[in-house]
């Protein structure tokens, strides 16, 4: 499906955001799904790319969705280089999202880097739900960490960066691990890295929080079909990011 730009822009570092009108088709997205964005003219590049939904809005012209990307090679720099009203094709949604649980108030949100973006519009939703959030972000230096005030005022921002340059010096995992006691549930996004951390701070603290992240890997189609994107879950077998995820339980994948 083809969608148009509505609005693109530098937001932080090197993260820009696009957002873009959400077709019809788009409408039943829930966080944590995906789209794959085929950024480039005359299919080059020619496969597309896997982003997560970012955040949802209604405007004068109507629904629109938004893509969140460090600018990293030729397909996202093209994205970035979208006006309002050029075209660009995505297909989706895809994947399976978040699921938060009933009945349960208590939400811990973590996000490593680029990993915040499935994560904001999950915190949109939850705090329409009237629950409560607390989301911790993490990154290398201050440039990567997505800007408070454009997250509701009812979220609680907790901040580690690695050269200490905002909030506390250190990795994400250590405020994770201070508020998994308090959590009913979390959700989390970045990289690998980041979920074995997070999966040794729950082996250690003996508690059984459900704790669901959202896998990042590298996709071909996005579909299932060509299988870049397989990962071997403890249990063994075979997972596809693309169809059975990107959500998984962190205690299924290691």
């Amino acid at each position: 499906m083809t969608t148009e730009v509505t609005e693109s822009a530098r937001l932080y570092g090197n993260t820009h955001i696009v957002w873009l009108t959400m077709p019809p088709e788009l409408h039943s997205a829930t966080p944590g799904q995906f789209v794959m964005t085929y950024a480039g003219e005359n299919s080059d590049p020619l496969l597309g790319r896997a982003f997560s939904i970012a955040r949802v809005r209604t405007s004068d012209a109507g629904r629109e969705f938004a893509l969140l990307f460090d600018i990293v090679g030729r397909g996202t720099e093209w994205l970035s280089r979208r006006a309002p009203g050029d075209a660009v094709r995505v297909v989706g949604p895809l994947g399976r999202g978040f699921e938060p649980r009933e009945r349960v108030q208590r939400m811990l949100l973590v996000g490593g880097g680029i990993g915040v973006a499935p994560l904001v519009w999950l915190a949109d939703r939850l705090i329409e739900d009237g629950r409560e959030v607390t989301l911790a972000l993490g990154g290398r230096t201050a440039a990567q960490i997505f800007p408070a005030h454009l997250l509701p005022s009812d979220v609680e921002i907790v901040v580690a960066t690695e050269d200490g340059s905002l909030g506390t010096r250190g990795l994400v995992t250590a405020p994770f691990e201070e508020l998994l006691p308090w959590c009913d549930q979390a959700f989390a996004c970045g990289p690998n890295p980041m979920f074995e951390a997070m999966h040794g701070v729950v082996r250690h603290s003996g508690l059984r929080k459900p704790v669901q992240a959202l896998v990042e890997e590298q996709m071909a189609c996005g579909m299932g079909i060509c299988y870049s994107c397989a990962v071997f879950p403890r249990r063994g077998g075979v997972r596809l990011v693309c169809t059975d995820g990107p959500m998984f339980d962190l205690r299924d994948l290691y």
